[in-house]
C-alpha cells in the first residue's frame, strides 16, 4: 500500500549537510555484529556515534548491529510527553532519532544501521525517501518469510499487520538519524516481547491501534532464525 508518511517522523535530519563525497568504495562489504546479551542503551548510542564518525572518516566499514535492550522507553525528536502514560514503569531515554515514543526490550530484534548514503549513490546524491522505503520493504520481506503479511499505512510510521479481530496492529518501528549522510539508529521488530510493556506509552503517538509480535500472531521462531532472514533480505536491497 502506498504511504504518505512524513519523513520528519521517521528521520532526524538536523545533522545533514550538503557535503558531496563518497567515503566507501563500491562493493565494500558491510560488517554485521550480533550482541549475545542485552546492550545498555546509552552505551549503544555512544558506540553508534563513534562508528558514524569512523565511517565518515573512511576508517571503518558500514555496520549493521543486531541487538536487544533491557526494558526501556525512548523518546524521539517528535515525542509528545503526554504520550508517556507511566513515567516510572521503565527508564526513559531522550534520543536524537526521528519518531515519537517507543519501547525496547527482550524479545525485540533491534537492527541499528550505520550506512553511508553518500557513498551508496555516487553521482546521484543520497535519497532519504528511497532509504526509508528500502527499510520498510526489508521488514515486510522478512515477515513474509514467516507467512506474515506486513504493510505500510498512509500517514503512519512503521510496518503493520491485520489482526484476527478485523483490526490492525504495529509489528515493527523505524527511527533513523542521519549525520552528514551516514545513518544510525534503525528498526525494531517485535519477535516475542512482553507486549504489556507497551502499556506505559502511546506507541508512536497512535492511540487507535495496538502492537503485536510474531509470537502473538502464532509464529514461534527463534531470534537466530529471524536474524538469518534479516541478513538474507538486507543483501537483496542494500548489497552484501
Amino acid at each position: 500500500m502506498a504511504s504518505a508518511r512524513p519523513l520528519a517522523y521517521i528521520l532526524s535530519l538536523m545533522d545533514i549537510t550538503r557535503e558531496k563525497f563518497a567515503r566507501r568504495e563500491p562493493g565494500a562489504p558491510v560488517e554485521w555484529r550480533c550482541s549475545a546479551a542485552p546492550e545498555a542503551f546509552d552505551a549503544a548510542v555512544a558506540t553508534m556515534e563513534e562508528r558514524v564518525a569512523d565511517i565518515r572518516a573512511g576508517t571503518a566499514p558500514e555496520l549493521v548491529w543486531l541487538l536487544e535492550h533491557e526494558p526501556l522507553y525512548t523518546a524521539g525528536t517528535s515525542a509528545d510527553f503526554a504520550d508517556l502514560l507511566a513515567p516510572d514503569m521503565f527508564p526513559v531515554h531522550k534520543t536524537g532519532r526521528g519518531g515519537e515514543f517507543t519501547y525496547h526490550g527482550p524479545g525485540q530484534r533491534i537492527a541499528y544501521l550505520m550506512l553511508d548514503l553518500a557513498a551508496r549513490t555516487p553521482g546521484k546524491g543520497p535519497d532519504l525517501k528511497s532509504f526509508v522505503t528500502h527499510l520498510e520493504q526489508w521488514i515486510i520481506a522478512t515477515l513474509a518469510a514467516f507467512d506474515i503479511a506486513g504493510e505500510v499505512r498512509a500517514g503512519r510510521v512503521g510496518v503493520w499487520v491485520d489482526t484476527a479481530d478485523g483490526g490492525e496492529a504495529k509489528i515493527a518501528a523505524l527511527g533513523i538519524r542521519v549525520r552528514r549522510w551516514v545513518t544510525f539508529h534503525g528498526i525494531s521488530l517485535n519477535v516475542a516481547p512482553d507486549l504489556t510493556h507497551y502499556d506505559g506509552i502511546v506507541a508512536c503517538g497512535i492511540k487507535e491501534h495496538g502492537v503485536t509480535s510474531l509470537q502473538a500472531l502464532g509464529v514461534d521462531v527463534s531470534m537466530d532464525e529471524v536474524d538469518a532472514v534479516l541478513k538474507q533480505e538486507f543483501a537483496k536491497r542494500f548489497g552484501t
